[in-house]
């Protein structure tokens, strides 16, 4: 199965999911003038084209429906609490807390069944009422969370190091002028098509967050000054820049079953006004060695996996 028809299953699987999960979804179609400047109807967004195929490993760490939440940032500002209406989702470690740092993660369990301890997290999606300011709406929990890591097109990729951070989106694109804000807003069946604002999507459609995580590593450091410096994007055509080696590209896509017509916003910090631009997420890598030698040599032999541990 190639990477697009991958994409086309994992919409289809989306739906199927919303579906069982007995989601009500109005029939009424919005336009963006009734929700605000942020919104678009994802079919005027234009699609892209979609990169050189390579394979692909994807497995399961769950959806948070357990509700692990706070406001800590354990790769930027670790053992310290956030601000209360800057809330960050959780999947896989199960001791990614306030007060934890990234070296006490590893036996902290996880949700992981194939047994990766590595953590991924992103700002929570709330559902607003009209009218409604301030930081107020209620956290929906994710009708699907899919993890996929794929090869890179030009050169096999080598294993992610323990403890090796990615960030992908700036969480403060609209006071620093957004140089590394990332078009991560689609809808299922749209999955080409990506928005730097908030999606309204055909009705029965998820919203999507796809989050691209760069994949090319310096081959030295765990984390660097920005965390940006030592994990950076490929250049066009997907090779590595000079004196950096390819890693095993990780996708996070987070489904949600929104309400046609709501309102809905990301958990942001005050001066971005809740704005679409800052949305991004973070990962720390805690594959075990075994789990990523898998990960490892099904993408150099250019297949499409999907973890059958636990």
């Amino acid at each position: 199965m190639g990477a697009w028809s991958r994409r086309r299953a994992v919409a289809a699987a989306l739906a199927v999911e919303i579906v069982l999960a007995g989601v009500a979804i109005g029939a009424a179609r919005v336009t963006s003038p009734e929700l605000g400047p942020d919104y678009v109807p994802i079919r005027r967004v234009p699609a892209t084209v979609a990169g050189p195929a390579a394979g692909s490993y994807t497995w399961d760490c769950g959806r948070n429906e357990i509700g692990h939440r706070n406001t800590a940032n354990i790769v930027v500002t670790p053992r310290r609490a956030g601000p209360p209406h800057h809330v960050h989702d959780y999947v896989g470690n199960l001791a990614n807390d306030v007060g934890a740092t990234v070296e006490s993660l590893p036996g902290g369990g996880t949700t992981c069944p194939n047994g990766d301890e590595s953590t991924y997290y992103w700002p929570v999606l709330r559902v607003v009422s009209d009218g409604a300011d301030g930081h107020g709406g209620t956290i929906q929990v994710p009708a699907a969370v899919t993890l996929t890591f794929f090869g890179n097109p030009r050169s096999p990729v080598v294993q992610m190091p323990r403890l090796l951070r990615g960030a992908v989106g700036d969480a403060y694109a609209v006071t620093n002028g957004g140089a590394l804000a990332a078009p991560v807003w689609s809808c299922a069946g749209d999955e080409l098509r990506r928005a730097m604002r908030y999606p309204i999507c055909p009705a029965g459609h998820a919203v999507l967050r796809i989050f691209d995580f760069p994949s090319c590593w310096d081959g030295r450091r765990l984390d660097s000054p920005g965390h940006r410096r030592h994990l950076i994007f490929p250049e066009p055509g997907g090779g590595c820049p000079e004196s950096t080696f390819a890693v095993p590209r990780l996708e996070v896509v987070v489904a949600y079953a929104v309400p046609t017509g709501a309102r809905y916003r990301i958990d942001t910090f005050d001066a971005q006004r809740h704005s679409p631009r800052t949305d991004h997420a973070f990962f720390v890598n805690l594959m075990p060695d075994a789990l990523m030698d898998e990960v490892v040599e099904c993408l150099n032999a250019g297949r499409t996996c999907v973890s059958s541990r636990g």
